[in-house]
């Protein structure tokens, strides 16, 4: 079930039949760019044993670090709504942006002017080539709907946020959203 028409900037919710899709289970990506040639996207809800104080030293912050996707997992992406401090961010919708000056923003995080509410950061990307998105779509493996919560997307409780986007769809996705993850479980 496809609620709205993708582009840059909605949601991509995992239905839950791609059940055992290690990467995308439960995924919600918000996509970063939309076009004839393929599709990018950053996983909201998956959050990494890293810091980025982990994964670069001379910084020293305890900021979460997300997995954003299979596709190049060893470079540091971010997303970010402070425009206003970090140059060259390029805006993906409604006050989100998408990289910028890393430096910038390393020196923002070591003078305290920038905090996990304003920034997000994720190792690898959510990659598809031309058509393969739509034919995923097609497939019923994803649900797009809009950004409804804008810049506040970055600051949202990844614990709960599927679930909370199950209940939203209402119908038979309200029943998904308490089963376990993991079926054996069950």
């Amino acid at each position: 079930m496809t609620t709205t028409k993708p582009k840059k900037g909605n949601l991509l919710i995992a239905e839950p039949s791609i059940i055992g899709d290690m990467s995308f289970n439960r995924s919600i990506v918000l996509l970063t760019d939309y076009n004839p040639e393929g599709a990018i996207g950053f996983i909201l809800n998956k959050p990494l044993d890293y810091t980025i104080g982990d994964l670069i030293p001379e910084i020293d912050s305890k900021f979460k670090v997300y997995n954003g996707g299979p596709v190049e997992q060893d470079n540091l992406y971010f997303i970010h709504k402070r425009p206003d401090l970090i140059p060259d961010s390029i805006e993906i919708s409604l006050g989100v942006f998408w990289g910028g000056d890393f430096n910038a923003v390393a020196n923002l995080i070591e003078e305290h002017k920038i905090d996990a509410k304003d920034i997000k950061f994720f190792l690898g990307y959510s990659g598809w080539d031309s058509n393969q998105l739509d034919d995923e779509l097609k497939s019923n493996a994803w649900v797009v709907t809009k950004n409804t919560h804008k810049e506040d997307i970055i600051e949202k409780n990844y614990e709960t946020f599927w679930k909370e986007k199950m209940v939203e769809l209402g119908g038979d996705y309200s029943i998904w959203s308490n089963a376990p993850e993991n079926p054996s479980f069950n």
